[in-house]
């Protein structure tokens, strides 16, 4: 989402927001189906609705591209909430850093078949007959299809009440293997994307204080000031103009090399107080002159250079 003028009016374009969920072989097939064939009840904020449906060896899974007017945490929850009484894995794809993002969405749905929002029924048949097959054949796992992460990421949900980045079913104990044995390796497994190593600018949450010039803007206002820290996953700004939670604000940050940072971001969290106050906000774009130029310029951080 980017703002354009037209005039003297301030024109904001529908943001895109990526969630995708998971389930294996144990996963009651018709509950699935019906989750899919309610999307439109589920989500009727959104403006229009992608799905990618991805049939794999060991599982099905469906990606969500929810273009909305701001971040719909309320039905997010929902969603989240049947998925796991369904035996499945949530992920909100766009709390991702990009090249977790991009990795998850390539090995797990890579080859999907994608389907427009109004054809949920032909999309939910597929993952059924999938599913159901899947549990003829004795391919199921005692646990749901792993996350792309189990690690907090910037943004996630707390106690708070905000919406975790993934939602899973509680699992049973895994047996101890006898000592010296090899764990074996469960279907979950899968799907879990590499992290990047300790000490990469890549690794999730790691955040560098900085002072960076900044400009956002949300439908009403365009606001500068100075952004006080930043990760793979977003930034804090102080400041006194603090939009709501879940509105979504385009960005242009002013890097030290004479980059610019432009893109969409959405207000994770506000902090309301008069000296220390701000927002936090969670990058949200998908561009990937956007990754390069923040990759360059953490990588820069950790370096000691920036």
């Amino acid at each position: 989402m980017f703002a354009r003028l037209e005039g003297s009016d301030i024109v904001m374009s529908v943001p895109v927001f990526g969630l995708a969920a998971l389930w294996n072989g144990s996963a009651p097939p018709e509950r699935v189906a019906a989750w899919v064939e309610g999307l439109n009840a589920l989500l009727p904020m959104a403006q229009s609705l992608q799905l990618v449906v991805a049939l794999r060896a060991e599982d099905g899974g469906i990606e969500l591209k929810v273009e909305a007017p701001g971040y719909p945490r309320a039905a997010v929850e929902r969603l989240a909430e049947e998925v796991k009484r369904s035996g499945g894995t949530f992920v909100e794809l766009w709390r991702l850093p990009k090249a977790e993002r991009d990795g998850f969405r390539a090995t797990t749905f890579g080859g999907g078949t994608p389907y427009p929002g109004e054809e949920r029924a032909a999309a939910a048949r597929a993952l059924q007959q999938h599913l159901s097959k899947l549990a003829a054949s004795g391919v199921h796992a005692s646990s749901p299809p792993a996350s792309p992460l189990d690690a907090p990421v910037p943004g996630r949900a707390t106690p708070s009440g905000r919406t975790p980045a993934v939602a899973r079913p509680e699992e049973p104990a895994a047996p101890t293997p006898p000592a010296g044995a090899a764990a074996p390796p469960t279907a979950a497994q899968a799907h879990r994307v590499p992290m990047a190593p300790p000490g990469s600018p890549q690794r999730r949450g790691r955040r560098f204080a900085v002072t960076l010039e900044l400009e956002f803007r949300t439908e009403l206002d365009f606001v500068r000031e100075h952004a006080l820290n930043i990760s793979n996953g977003g930034l804090f700004v102080r400041t006194a103009h603090r939009p709501l939670p879940d509105s979504v604000v385009t960005v242009d940050v002013k890097l030290p090399n004479g980059e610019r940072l432009q893109g969409d971001a959405v207000v994770v969290h506000v902090v309301d107080d008069p000296y220390t106050g701000g927002v936090g906000l969670a990058f949200l774009s998908d561009d990937a002159t956007f990754a390069r130029t923040l990759d360059r310029y953490l990588a820069s951080l950790a370096g000691g250079a920036g």
